[in-house]
């Protein structure tokens, strides 16, 4: 049979391949323009017709394929598609022109084919390469591991190349946005190279394309690579604020630069990322492969190390830490969740699945974490796989704070103000809004589902009482707080018992980082002695400074007050602690002209310097999915005065109809990783 077929995509020339095609497990087309997946197109076979001919296909994938391990298949050309297996079937003939319609199976390991068909006639037989399709995940599709009914979620979570990462505080949080651009020039490539060099691939090929037709596998392997502390990962961690020889964390805002570099540089690692990068680029990579996937923020995270539900904190009489601390308070941290079944785990535990690529702890020998689901956190599962009691610990862990006595005894002291896993946060289905999901982890506190799961946990200190003593403190800020202004914070004390109390009241002020480590004091205040009559209220000010602290401040913008409140007669120490979040100034972008498809179009970029002194090394730079092909940076060569504006422009070329965002992040020497965005409707041309 002679085969010379045209030589557009999804039909071959006789010597030549069809450019690679993107296809769903059991095709069902997703509807969305710009975007290369589909159903498998018929192949068209241009013969003629020979008497005795018999005609079948097949498909190869790996290194190695083998039909026992799933990654080879031939099936002969029928007449219809049978649901479940592979076929081709003939779809039209006429002409001495055969079309060919392809099907595969819902369970079919993901990854790159090769499709050949092979003709004999007689004694005598011969093969060609039709061509190659890389096959994905399909959450259109009901038999699908990772099928949504939602079809709202299913554009949020598959399609969606843009969205809001949360940070700041839980008392003041702040969206930051993010161009995940999952199907922008090369992504795909990238993330199929980037599961072809994952250790159990380089250990046994044949065995990891196998596995790959399960998203919980795939989940796990792509929680181990985008980190690269036991491979050739894609992100380097770093947390000391030095990354004079990298990119600052702060800096990124998207995936696709990040993954672009990897590629580009031999698969080395970029550096530097933490815990909001990692599960950033996760979600580009998982999304890309047709896994739905959220980013997901949980404030006052706790980083259990020895799993036993409880952090610990020394303090000295005044409150300062002592010695290093590993296990720590995190200000806020993030991972991924994907939606897929659990047929290894209970009926119940399909759903959202955490995933954590943020290298903290070993996981079966790798620094990896889930997928586990989330429904066996909420319910103190802790036997689940993969990593329920860490991720457990993230948002239920305890927190004691030890002051240590001028004799060198230890008193615990009581500390209301900080609860672990608050403000469960992620980006609303449609909307450019948070939503929380904090009810998902965790029971109402105080509920008996709540004493329930930590029954099960065996979390005995949430079990207990807690100790009161008539005496409570909290801090207050005003509504916000913006970089570059001096402030004050407020000791707000209540002493609800009949008696006087006569206290010490130690106030301090120090900038942190996201992950709890303190840096230099920016503000202190010690009261001997403070009366506190019975039933009264008392509001301590504290100022705090911007020339105290601009030079110490990290690119989190956090700093963290804390109040130590000392009663002598009564042994009695009361903590309390707040993260302040300082604002920084507004992004402004305008659109200049009308957003057409294909048609050049301007954005015009500014923002204000807040500060009392002059920026220097300015930039902005911009990138957007289907609005730049390539991320840009504009350097402003003059400094920028206090209270000046600047503006710069950047030309952009839409290439889809519909919505894109244009992301903004705003460099200097005094202010640093400042975010905008701008939502840009394009029309079609």
């Amino acid at each position: 049979m002679d085969i010379t077929a045209p030589a557009t995509p999804g039909t071959v020339s006789s010597l030549q391949e069809a450019p690679p095609r993107t296809w769903l497990r059991m095709p069902t087309l997703p509807p969305t323009p710009g975007v290369s997946w589909g159903a498998p197109p018929p192949f068209k076979l241009v013969s003629s017709p020979v008497q005795g001919v018999s005609e079948e296909a097949g498909g190869r994938k790996g290194p190695a394929p083998s039909e026992e391990a799933g990654t080879k298949a031939r099936f002969p050309l029928s007449d219809a598609v049978e649901e479940g297996a592979w076929t081709a079937s003939v779809v039209d003939q006429q002409d001495g022109v055969l079309s060919l319609q392809l099907s595969t199976p819902a369970t079919a390991p993901i990854g790159l084919y090769r499709l050949s068909l092979e003709a004999s006639t007689g004694y005598q037989g011969s093969s060609f390469v039709l061509g190659h399709f890389t096959l994905l995940f399909n959450t259109w599709c009901p038999a699908d591991a990772v099928y949504l009914d939602s079809e709202e979620e299913r554009r949020e979570y598959v399609l969606t190349q843009q969205g809001f990462i949360y940070q700041g505080s839980a008392k003041f949080i702040k969206s930051v946005p993010w161009n995940y651009g999952q199907f922008e020039d090369g992504i795909l490539d990238t993330c199929l190279m980037l599961l072809d060099i994952n250790p159990k691939f380089l250990k046994d090929s044949g065995r990891d394309c196998s596995r790959r037709s399960s998203p919980v596998y795939v989940g796990r392997v792509v929680s181990g690579m985008v980190n690269c502390n036991d491979d050739q990962g894609v992100l380097q961690g770093r947390w000391d604020n030095n990354y004079g020889d990298g990119v600052s964390p702060m800096f990124w805002i998207g995936s696709v630069d990040i993954l672009r570099r990897w590629r580009d540089y031999g698969c080395q690692q970029v550096k530097y990322g933490q815990c909001w990068v990692f599960a950033a680029v996760a979600c580009t990579v998982l999304r890309c492969l047709g896994i739905p996937t959220r980013v997901v923020t949980n404030y006052n995270s706790a980083h259990d190390q020895n799993s036993n539900l409880l952090i610990e904190y020394f303090r000295n009489e005044f409150g300062e830490l002592q010695g290093d601390k590993s296990e720590m308070i995190w200000n806020f941290h993030c991972w991924v969740e994907s939606w897929m079944t659990r047929p290894d785990l209970q009926p119940g535990y399909e759903g959202w699945q955490a995933l954590d690529p943020t290298p903290q702890e070993k996981s079966e020998g790798t620094y990896c974490c889930g997928p586990v689901p989330v429904r066996a956190i909420k319910e103190g599962d802790l036997s689940t796989k993969y990593d329920a009691p860490f991720v457990f610990a993230e948002v239920n862990a305890d927190v004691v704070d030890w002051i240590q006595q001028e004799d060198g005894s230890m008193h615990k002291s009581i500390n209301h103000s900080l609860v672990v896993g608050l403000k469960i946060s992620t980006k609303s289905v449609g909307r450019d809004e948070r939503e929380d999901i904090t009810h998902n982890y965790k029971y109402p506190e105080g509920s008996q589902e709540e004493r329930d799961a930590f029954t099960r946990a065996n979390h005995l200190n949430k079990l207990a009482e807690k100790e009161e003593t008539g005496v409570a403190m909290r801090i207050r800020v005003a509504e916000s707080m913006s970089m570059g202004s001096d402030f004050d914070v407020f000791a707000h004390i209540t002493n609800d018992t009949a008696e006087d109390r006569a206290c010490r009241l130690v106030l301090c002020a120090r900038t942190v980082s996201y992950n709890g480590v303190l840096g230099p004091e920016c503000g202190t205040k010690d009261l001997l002695g403070l009366a506190l009559e019975p039933y009264s209220e008392k509001s301590i000010p504290l100022r705090i400074l911007y020339e105290k602290y601009r030079d110490s401040l990290t690119q989190s913008n956090l700093i963290k007050v804390q109040g130590l409140l000392i009663e002598p007669a009564a042994n009695s120490y009361v903590l309390a602690q707040r993260d302040i979040y300082l604002e920084n100034p507004e992004i402004k972008i305008r659109v200049l002209g009308e957003p057409k498809q294909n048609r050049k179009l301007v954005a015009e970029v500014s923002m204000r310097n807040p500060l009392t002194v002059p920026l220097t090394g300015c930039s902005f730079t911009v990138e957007g999915a289907g609005l730049l092909r390539e991320q840009k940076t504009v350097e402003i060569p003059d400094p920028v005065e206090p209270e000046e504006v600047v503006k710069v422009r950047v030309d952009l070329l839409p290439l889809h109809v519909g919505l894109s965002k244009l992301v903004v992040n705003f460099e200097s020497d005094k202010l640093k990783s400042v975010k905008g965005f701008r939502n840009i409707i394009i029309g079609p041309s």
